[in-house]
């Protein structure tokens, strides 16, 4: 399997009433932590949520989202979880948690290209 890398990858959920325990999905993160490979990539579906829960914290909820995308990027240096390594803050961001945003349990698979295998989780889970 020359050329094939092994990653990992969840699905970030918004869970906007958690005792209720329903969620709609609104991005991926993507983990090849021996290939230096982490990222995210998120859309909050507002109309969705607001279904589920019409007094739903939009702007707090996205602003949570978007801190996944920047300790993905690596962003967040000189905090606690920025200056993991990759593998470290995959396994933090899909911790298991009771809060607004969760993620799936961790999948793995075989890609060759894995900014088009997240393109590809991106629109068949949360678009």
């Amino acid at each position: 399997m020359q050329g094939q890398h092994l990653y990992e990858y969840a699905i970030i959920r918004v869970v906007p009433r958690v005792e209720r325990e329903e969620f709609i999905n609104a991005g991926v993160i993507v983990c090849d932590w021996k290939g230096g490979f982490l990222k995210a990539k998120i859309h909050l579906h507002t109309e969705k949520l607001l279904c589920l829960d019409s007094e739903a914290d939009i702007e707090i909820i996205q602003s949570n989202l978007q801190s996944f995308e920047k300790i993905c990027e690596g962003k967040q240096k000189g905090s606690p979880i920025g200056d993991m390594d990759l593998a470290s803050r995959f396994r933090w961001l899909t911790a298991v948690r009771s809060s607004v945003i969760q993620t799936s349990r961790p999948h793995n698979g075989f890609s060759t290209d894995l900014d088009q295998t997240l393109e590809k989780l991106f629109k068949e889970q949360v678009k």
